[in-house]
């Protein structure tokens, strides 16, 4: 659920010396065998299809797909409202959640807060990474799956994500540390038939929700479309868009990677994918796209709000670090990690400035201090919860600008 969550490790290695890892590794390596698995060559990933569907997902070095999906878009919704070429378009306000392990907590608190302060928007478009992926759908549909939302994340707690593995096993000849089949569980009770018809039915009206994961052969993010996909008709797509937000949350060695049934060239193979954070915390729309082009050639006039919920902090908790290597390369990473996601602020707040967007920013602040004392602890996220309802359902105070820009009034 993001790779905040890095410190899920901590217990799992803990639990068994190294000296039984090496005393093991001939062993297990001696008995693993490779999977067999056909991945995509790098000549052919670009027509790499999923589903067989062309628009089913995009890459954030091809800004011309994503053009094009947003200007099918755009039409669908002047369709709906009606309105004529040289009009203004009501207001589209925008939606990023970050990833950030069991802190989502704080996104989920926030919406439903907002939804009781009374001015939560609809949002045209709603983009997720790790956890965030998995609030994305509840946020894209609105206040009425506010419910749910609050009941993922304050009822959560470890078994409900992962099941350990035997150490030894799991760090050589396995994929990761613990399996994930009780969080697709999780994520299949409440991404059901409904959900998905209720997501296909917003894409036609010209809303769009985007989910990113990581292609792990590949090095790159992959953006998929989920209300294409859910408005496909096709019966595999909730299997699919379920696998989608699994994937997007699979911290890489904690959890397993997702893999992924892709054609290309007429030929079938397997893509191998990982938690969306790998690559960045957080996202609107490719650098490359500017969203303005695609308005102003099709002759209409609107404003743009942009909303980006971090689901952790700005700066890394201070901790008393052991002076052992795996605490302080499990410290640095951690600590990267943190930077990594203001440094994605940066560049979202760059993006709304180019389009004249307005820029809100909420985050969890300095005034939260529970204890947390591992990872998906239920007392921990029902206090972070409360601590983002509370601000939210009074109004909550956005910052319109990321640390060491002037912070704007909006």
């Amino acid at each position: 659920m993001g790779l905040g969550s890095i410190a899920l490790a901590r217990p799992l290695r803990r639990s068994l010396g190294w000296g039984l890892v090496l005393a093991v590794a001939s062993l297990l390596i001696a008995c693993s065998s490779l999977d067999g698995r056909n991945a995509v060559p790098p000549a052919e990933r670009a027509e790499a299809l999923v589903l067989g569907l062309p628009n089913a997902r995009f890459f954030m070095d091809e800004p011309k797909a994503m053009a094009a999906e947003q200007q099918r878009a755009l039409l669908r919704e002047a369709r709906q409202a009606g309105a004529r070429k040289g009009g203004e378009l009501p207001t589209a306000y925008l939606l990023s959640l970050s990833g950030g392990g069991d802190n989502g907590a704080f996104g989920a608190g926030l919406l439903v807060g907002w939804t009781a302060h009374g001015d939560r928007p609809k949002f045209k478009l709603v983009t997720g990474v790790s956890t965030g992926a998995l609030i994305a759908p509840f946020a894209f549909l609105g206040p009425e799956y506010d419910g749910p939302l609050t009941e993922v994340y304050t009822t959560i707690d470890p078994e409900k994500v992962f099941e350990k593995r035997f150490l030894p096993v799991a760090a050589l000849a396995q994929d990761a540390l613990s399996s994930t089949h009780p969080l697709y569980e999780l994520i299949s009770h409440y991404v059901d038939e409904p959900l998905l018809a209720r997501i296909a039915a917003e894409y036609e009206k010209g809303r769009l929700l985007l989910i990113q994961t990581t292609d792990l052969d590949a090095g790159r993010p992959v953006i998929w479309n989920i209300g294409a996909i859910a408005a496909s008709g096709r019966p595999e797509a909730i299997d699919l868009v379920r696998h989608i937000l699994l994937a997007s949350a699979s911290i890489p060695a904690a959890f397993p990677p997702v893999m992924f049934d892709v054609e290309a060239a007429g030929k079938p193979y397997q893509e191998m994918h990982v938690d969306g954070g790998a690559v960045s915390q957080a996202f609107l729309v490719p650098p490359s796209l500017n969203t303005i082009t695609v308005l102003r050639k099709e002759g209409y006039r609107r404003n743009v709000v942009a909303y980006v919920i971090r689901n952790g902090r700005l700066v890394t908790e201070w901790t008393d670090v052991e002076k052992l290597t795996l605490s302080i390369a499990e410290k640095a990473v951690s600590t990267m990690i943190n930077y990594n996601g203001v440094g994605d602020l940066y560049r979202i707040y760059l993006q709304t400035q180019r389009s004249k967007a307005a820029f809100n920013l909420a985050y969890i602040g300095e005034d939260f201090r529970a204890p947390h004392p591992y990872e998906f602890d239920t007392a921990y996220m029902r206090a972070l919860y409360d601590y983002a309802f509370a601000k939210a359902s009074k109004g909550y105070s956005w910052r319109h600008a990321p640390p060491g820009f002037e912070d704007k009034k909006g």
